[in-house]
């Protein structure tokens, strides 16, 4: 009975049961994530503030650590659907752009790659521009990671900026809107600005053959209050 035995045992260790296909699959995609979480925790520290330029801004967020980013973006999925599997894919232009106009965000947590959407990744560079002292890393990714859900997105007044601010900073601000805001008062509040309005006006009461107090009140108002502000 020996050698049947150990013949038995010979075969048997020799016979290796090769998992599916399918099962490969999964297991090099699992090693390539955490190959991926590896380089980028190499790359950044939990609580840095990244920032990718995009075509009309540029785009915050907070890193959390393998791999992953925490950033306020607006989306209109959670209004239109209750599928958390579509709501948690990545967001695309049109999906953002609905969510401005709606005024919906989130506050959510994604891959490095579905952060930067192609783009080149900045790291920290409101250090070098806010007054304020930043806090420490794990006070930052903790601060960013307590907000996440839902909230109203404003594009002027509550923004992914006003996001990692917070966070990071302990602010709530944006250097976009600031500079945003005050390209447009350059714009419409300026003395030229003043001029056409006063002669528009003029001509639309004498268009209209209009005499009373008030439309000539309301005709000066304007003007004069643009020319005061420019």
């Amino acid at each position: 009975m020996f050698p049947l035995q150990l013949l038995a045992l010979i075969f048997i260790s020799s016979t290796t049961v090769e998992p599916p296909p399918e099962e490969k699959q999964k297991e090099k995609k699992k090693e390539k994530e955490e190959e991926e979480k590896d380089r980028y925790d190499l790359m950044f520290r939990r609580g840095d503030l990244l920032e990718v330029p995009r075509t009309l801004f540029t785009h915050f967020g907070i890193y959390l650590g393998g791999g992953r980013v925490a950033h306020f973006i607006p989306d209109i999925m959670p209004i239109v659907s209750s599928d958390q599997f579509r709501i948690k894919q990545m967001v695309t232009n049109t999906r953002l752009l609905l969510g401005v106009l709606t005024k919906c965000g989130s506050v959510r947590v994604d891959s490095v790659e579905d952060f930067a959407y192609g783009a080149e990744i900045i790291i920290n560079p409101m250090d070098k521009m806010c007054s304020c002292a930043a806090l420490q890393g794990e006070q930052v990714a903790r601060r960013a990671e307590k907000l996440l859900g839902d909230v109203a997105y404003s594009l002027l007044w509550y923004n992914c900026e006003h996001f990692v601010m917070y966070c990071r900073y302990g602010t709530v601000m944006s250097f976009q809107t600031f500079q945003f805001c005050k390209t447009v008062r350059k714009l419409l509040l300026s003395r030229g600005v003043a001029k056409v309005t006063a002669l528009l006006a003029a001509c639309l009461l004498a268009y209209l053959r209009v005499s009373n107090t008030w439309s000539i009140l309301l005709a000066v108002l304007l003007p004069f209050l643009i020319w005061m502000a420019s």
